[in-house]
């Protein structure tokens, strides 16, 4: 199985304003710089609850039909809009890693700070790709919290885009 995220950072290491805000992206996504060709190879998207309630707030569901897992201890539901599909769950991602292995799925993308956090300090992403959109915020949600190791990755590539993004991937 295999774990990866796929996310927009600004040049100041943020996810989000403080209030989960997301003005500062592109319109649209921006140019065509991986993602659709990344969901589509995907099985399933694993978010939190914080990341859930964004979304829920969006025009449209950004997820289409594909299966949304959200991991919280503290809803009692999801009520996702009618052609979604999503699951609740909850647990420490190693366990959670397991119960999705019994559910056949191969490739996970893992969305939304704490639950990046959460994989990552239990060594479970395998693909780190972050675009750097070129704005600086000043404060906000950070992709990264602190953590009690060191977590190493290879630099696989960095692509440059007209716009001013800035895409590089990593290896675990």
């Amino acid at each position: 199985m295999k774990a990866s995220v796929f996310i927009a950072t600004s040049l100041d290491g943020y996810i989000a304003r403080k209030n989960g805000g997301l003005d500062w992206l592109p319109e649209n996504g921006g140019e065509p710089h991986g993602y659709d060709e990344f969901i589509a190879s995907i099985d399933a998207i694993v978010i939190g609850r914080m990341t859930y309630e964004t979304v829920l707030g969006f025009e449209t569901w950004p997820y289409g039909e594909k299966a949304v897992i959200v991991l919280s201890d503290s809803l009692a539901g999801v009520h996702p809009p009618p052609s979604a599909r999503c699951k609740l769950m909850h647990g420490r991602p190693r366990d959670l890693m397991l119960e999705f292995e019994k559910m056949g799925l191969q490739h996970l993308y893992i969305d939304g700070g704490i639950t990046i956090q959460r994989f990552l300090q239990e060594g479970l992403i395998q693909t780190l790709t972050i675009t750097r959109i070129p704005v600086i915020l000043g404060a906000g949600i950070s992709l990264f919290g602190p953590s009690d190791r060191d977590i190493r990755f290879t630099h696989v590539a960095t692509r440059t885009y007209p716009s001013g993004m800035v895409q590089s991937e990593y290896r675990a």
